[in-house]
């Protein structure tokens, strides 16, 4: 496979980002108030300091991502209505079951429409990233080195996204209860039955949560539309400033996973789960933006060695990452793609 080499810049900016990371994290466990994610969260901006050009589009990310913690937290506590709908559906003369399930399902919708709206910020804030990160004169790498505030922010932006569709996939009842709130509202509808929380989620808006709820990886599909959207308005702007800028990433995660001097170096598994996700993340935006995607001969991403760095790692801690490869991206089953990676990702 024609890997792009990680080249001399390529190194000076990997050095770099080993030693923000490696002193951040020990910086972080002083922390001792903040919850483990907002650490990371505290731990990724020490070093990295936005510089005056960068501080606008830094500022309105940093909005976006101040709630990123707080949303995973509510989406690992969600539970679902699932006991109160079984009831509801089983006794469907009982209107005190009717009541009690409708009334659990509508602050649990209130929640879910929260997390769309949040995908929507989200999308926002790395399209406002990707313009910076990708604009001429600068290559891929001298903006990586250039403005290292953005690159991790870039970065946290996947690291979440990764998280959220992590748990997002392990979590049946969301869908269980969106899909019961849309039937009981449209035969609430055919009664003429006032319905309370109706307001909450209009029809439109229900379409489109129905739409990013359906998605296996939600998250992960909207980033990559976003994306791809961002490359097809900005046509003056070369693909491969997109494309570089994401390969470049992956390369540097990778590197920074597989040898032992900056491995042995992490003094926090979290770091370690952090690399891998954005890793991954950048793969699987790659193989949507580039015409021929991350898993061609052609590819400037090393996927063999990404895939041998996830299959190093205790399988229960990547198996969701290595699920993402396998079914979000886009030319994994084209005919291009070498008999070896379908394997190894078997």
């Amino acid at each position: 496979m024609n890997q792009k080499p990680v080249d001399g810049s390529e190194d000076k900016l990997l050095h770099q980002l080993h030693k923000e990371l490696d002193f951040s994290i020990k910086t972080s466990r002083r922390s001792h108030q903040l919850t483990g994610g907002q650490k990371q969260r505290a731990a990724l901006a020490v070093d990295a300091q936005p510089t005056e050009s960068e501080k606008e589009i830094y500022n309105q990310v940093n909005v976006v991502l101040k709630d990123a913690e707080g949303i995973l937290e509510d989406l690992q506590s969600y539970r679902g209505a699932g006991h109160e709908i079984r009831e509801a559906i089983q006794h469907p003369t009982d209107e005190k079951l009717q009541e009690k399930a409708w009334g659990a399902v509508v602050p649990l919708v209130g929640k879910l429409k929260k997390f769309y709206e949040f995908s929507q910020r989200l999308e926002a804030g790395l399209r406002g990233l990707l313009g910076a990160l990708t604009s001429t004169p600068y290559s891929p790498t001298q903006h990586l080195e250039r403005e290292q505030a953005l690159a991790k922010q870039f970065a946290e932006i996947l690291h979440f996204t990764l998280r959220f569709d992590e748990l997002k996939m392990t979590n049946p009842a969301i869908q269980n209860d969106f899909s019961y709130y849309r039937r009981t509202l449209s035969r609430m509808r055919i009664n003429n039955v006032p319905a309370e929380g109706e307001n909450e989620v209009n029809n439109e808006l229900a379409n489109r949560m129905s739409l990013f709820y359906a998605e296996a990886t939600p998250m992960l599909k909207t980033l990559s539309d976003a994306t791809t959207k961002f490359v097809s308005e900005n046509k003056n702007l070369p693909i491969e400033n997109t494309t570089d800028c994401l390969s470049t990433m992956a390369s540097v995660c990778r590197v920074m996973l597989e040898t032992p001097e900056y491995r042995s170096r992490f003094t926090n598994e979290e770091t370690v789960s952090f690399c891998l996700r954005v890793m991954v993340g950048v793969i699987i935006l790659y193989d949507h933006v580039h015409p021929v995607g991350a898993f061609a001969k052609t590819s400037k991403i090393d996927m063999k060695g990404c895939i041998k760095v996830l299959k190093d790692q205790p399988p229960n801690s990547v198996e969701g990452l290595l699920n993402a490869l396998r079914y979000t991206t886009k030319h994994l089953n084209d005919e291009t793609t070498s008999k070896q990676i379908k394997s190894m990702l078997q």
